[in-house]
């Protein structure tokens, strides 16, 4: 083939392409044929067939157990704030209480032990009445018994001296009649 004749086909080949349509022109240009394309459609159509069945099917019902499985996290972990939300205000609650009853047993024993010291310090100021008024008895008791002791000896005395004075023996009843007039002397 010489240089003429390969422009000649290459005219020939523009011509046919100047009087084709736009589709038909980059058909030609790109080399596009019917039969090829039609069966490498039916191969990628039954490629994304079984992609989408045995791949892709899959991975999204695992994306969307995950996703299940993630709503359900969330789920649960607001019910568990919502909890303990819950537990935290009855914890308050119930550390009020408690400081309101230790508040209230505090005043209680405060309350006793005030009622219970003044108890014992009736108890305590009456005991101490009752041995000052043992301890008085005794003493009038005691003062008694010296007085009467103190009259008999002053009695004995004076019946004494008078008998040295006199210088006689007094009989039993003139001693009774000097020791009656001694002590009533004293009284």
């Amino acid at each position: 083939m010489t240089v003429s004749a390969f422009i000649l086909a290459a005219t020939d080949a523009t011509t046919e392409v100047a009087n084709q349509g736009p589709v038909e022109k980059i058909v030609d240009k790109f080399g596009l044929h019917w039969s090829l394309f039609i069966s490498q459609l039916v191969a990628f159509l039954i490629v994304c067939f079984l992609l989408k069945k045995f791949a892709y099917g899959p991975v999204m019902e695992m994306l969307e157990q995950r996703k299940q499985r993630i709503e359900d996290g969330e789920a649960k972990l607001l019910e568990i704030e919502k909890q303990l939300e819950e537990s935290e205000a009855q914890k308050a609650a119930l550390l009020e209480k408690a400081n309101i009853d230790a508040k209230r047993m505090i005043t209680e024993a405060r309350d006793s032990v005030t009622a219970l010291s003044e108890q014992k310090a009736q108890e305590a100021v009456a005991q101490a009445q009752t041995i000052l008024n043992k301890a008085q008895e005794a003493a009038r008791a005691e003062r008694a018994a010296m007085a009467a002791e103190l009259k008999q000896e002053f009695g004995r005395l004076v019946v004494a001296t008078t008998s040295q004075v006199v210088g006689k023996e007094l009989n039993a009843a003139d001693q009774k009649r000097i020791n009656d007039e001694a002590v009533s002397s004293l009284s």
